[in-house]
Order: structure tokens, then C-alpha cells, then sequence
């Protein structure tokens, strides 16, 4: 497994769900010491600043390292877990499928249950089970042997899903991949920096709590004050059985997603030409899509200070939102070459001409 193989696997395998990303943040740390300067906020965000031949302008490519997951609320006197999703999740994608619990003492494992079919009257079958009536089952034969085994209100829990090749070995099937696609892009993208100059300072960012109110992004604008600001996430796969091109547009395996719209921003448009007119100089294919039903950590960047434009890529990424996701590694080598085109080509005064074309 190579490099930047082995770094995907570490990154989507880490726990780390809103709030308790430290995992995923070691993970990250690690990677960024011997690529730049690490500068860490006091949520857990983090960031590795590299400056290139000038120290200004300052380009953020950025992604957020929390993934969907729960939180115990609950201990039942019987030793079953109730809990409290974190980040959205739709019902009939929860029950059946493993998940571990991190406590103190380490993961224990469980699995999400409800009321089986046998026993519902026939019309309460043809409903979704409510996330409220779910729980999780550990094995405890108690309330006591649950405490005695290191389970807490409070503690995560995350999927269950290993870092693995699919037969076409260009789809990589994980956990996270919402958002640990962008915290690999950061990585990538300074990596590939190391040996060529470039006319800026670049911060590869990785925030926390994106996923319940884009939080770490709002102190990480504060910490990097960028110039631009990329944001990297997952984009919705058209691809799949039921979805149509009015839904979504972008497939697996045919390039970098441009995201045109989104709940919480509206790209610039000068900074949007810039990287269409990019892709087609360096031959990147790019795809396009919207994405009305949710936001990004750009909805709080571009909104810093006097205003940052900003601009969501991405790669088309099937069954986010659920235990394990599918993406391409060929959708995420050409986003990386885009990102490296991208930042050697501003320089000051292409950033100012960017500004003033909004």
C-alpha cells in the first residue's frame, strides 16, 4: 500500500465524531509536521501553514475531520445503549449495522437494534423505525456490567467500516469519507508542494464540528485570515439506481465536483471562472452540481472579516451520510493536481484581480 494509501486508511479508520475529533487530529498532525508550520486553535482544529516564495497572498485548502456518528445518552437497567445521533441520518440506514463504542478503557463493539418484524403489526412494518426507539446492544446483562465495562453518557460511537478495495480497485470503500476525503486533500496538496515554488502562503486546514453547525470553521478563519479559501468535501454521487440528473448530476470516476450552490453560500464567481478556466488549461474534466439541502465550511469562511472568496470542490462520493461510502481515487488525483495548478498560479496580483470580480 503506498503512501498516500496508507494515510487514507489511517485517517477514514480514526474515530472522531463532532466534538471529539482527537483522534483524527493526531492522525493529521502527524502527517503535516514535515510539510510546515502546525498552528492549532482551541476547539481542535488544526492547520500547517507552508509559504512559498512570498508570505502573502493566503490560500486555505481546507476539509473537516468530524464524521457522522452518536453519542451515548443512556444506560438502560438492562445494559442496552440509547443514544443521540450526531450530524444527519436518515433511519433505515442505522438498524442492523455495527458500531463501536469508544470509551477510556478502549472500542467496545455493539450493534444498532429495534423491535424485529416478527412481532409489529402488519401496518407498523410498512413504517420507518424511529432513530427514538432504537438502541444499542453491547452484550451487557446490565446497567452494572455496562459501567463495569467502561461505558459513559457521553461517549462516542462511530461505524464500523474498514478501509477496503473494492474489485475495481480505484473505488475505496470507508467510513468518514465525509470529511476525511478533505483533511487527505490538505495533506496531498502540501506534499505535492514540497518540491516546486509557489507565489503565496497555503494553509492546509482541518477543522472540527462541521457537521453540527460548521463551528471549527469560523475559528479557523480567524486563526489563517485567508485571501481565498478552498474548501474540499464530498459531493453526492448521481450515479446510483433512483437517482436522476435533476437530483444530482456528478458521477464516480469522472472527475473534481464544482459545487455551484449550497445552503449556505453562494461561490464567487471571478474565483469560480478562475478554476473552470484552470482545469481546462491543465485538462482536468470537472463536473458541476448544487446542493440545496446542506452546507460546507465555506458558508462560514467566505463570510470572515471583510469577506474571503471562497469556493467548495470536491469528488463525487456514493452513500455519504451511512456507514460506509464509496469514492474514486482517480476523482481524487486529479482534484489534488487541479489544487497544485491552482495555487502556483496566484500570486498577488491575480488574487486583487479576483477580488474586484466578484
Amino acid at each position: 500500500m503506498n503512501d498516500t494509501l496508507q494515510m487514507m486508511r489511517e485517517l477514514t479508520e480514526a474515530p472522531g465524531v463532532p466534538g471529539q475529533e482527537r483522534a483524527v487530529r493526531t492522525v493529521m498532525q502527524r502527517y503535516f509536521e514535515p510539510l510546515g508550520e502546525i498552528m492549532t486553535d482551541n476547539l481542535g482544529s488544526i492547520a500547517c501553514r507552508k509559504v512559498g516564495s512570498a508570505a502573502n497572498p493566503t490560500i486555505v485548502v481546507g476539509g473537516h475531520m468530524d464524521e457522522i456518528g452518536f453519542m451515548v445518552t443512556r444506560i438502560t437497567d438492562e445494559g442496552y445503549l440509547k443514544f443521540q445521533t450526531l450530524g444527519g441520518w436518515v433511519s433505515q440506514v442505522m438498524l442492523a449495522q455495527r458500531v463501536e463504542i469508544i470509551t477510556r478503557a478502549g472500542p467496545i463493539l455493539g450493534v444498532i437494534g429495534s423491535k424485529p418484524p416478527h412481532i409489529m403489526p402488519a401496518e407498523e412494518r410498512k413504517k420507518p423505525i424511529e432513530i427514538k426507539d432504537m438502541y444499542i446492544d453491547i452484550g451487557a446483562r446490565s446497567k452494572d456490567e455496562a459501567t463495569e465495562w467502561g461505558i459513559r453518557p457521553g461517549d462516542m460511537v462511530v461505524p464500523v467500516s474498514p478501509f477496503t478495495h473494492m474489485r475495481n480497485e480505484e473505488l475505496l470503500l470507508a467510513k468518514a469519507w465525509d470529511n476525511r476525503l478533505g483533511c487527505a486533500v490538505a495533506i496531498e496538496v502540501l506534499r505535492q508542494l514540497q518540491d516546486t515554488q509557489h507565489p503565496n502562503a497555503v494553509y492546509g486546514v482541518a477543522t472540527v464540528q462541521e457537521e453540527i453547525g460548521l463551528r471549527g470553521a469560523r475559528t479557523m478563519a480567524y486563526l489563517t485570515d485567508p485571501d481565498i479559501s478552498f474548501i474540499i468535501d464530498t459531493a453526492i454521487a448521481g450515479d446510483t439506481p433512483g437517482v436522476t440528473p435533476d437530483d444530482v448530476v456528478a458521477k464516480v470516476g469522472e472527475g473534481p465536483v464544482v459545487l455551484l450552490y449550497d445552503a449556505t453560500m453562494v461561490p464567487h464567481t471571478g474565483l469560480r471562472d478562475f478554476v473552470v478556466d484552470t482545469a481546462q488549461t491543465v485538462g482536468i474534466p470537472l463536473q458541476f452540481d448544487k446542493m440545496a439541502g446542506g452546507g460546507t465550511d465555506a458558508g462560514a469562511f467566505h463570510v470572515f472579516g471583510r469577506g474571503v472568496p471562497s469556493l467548495v470542490l470536491g469528488t463525487p462520493v456514493r452513500y455519504i451520510h451511512s456507514h460506509s461510502s464509496m469514492m474514486h481515487m482517480g476523482d481524487f488525483q486529479q482534484l489534488v493536481t487541479l489544487l497544485v495548478a491552482l495555487i502556483k498560479r496566484l500570486d498577488a496580483d491575480t488574487v486583487a484581480a479576483l477580488k474586484a470580480n466578484a
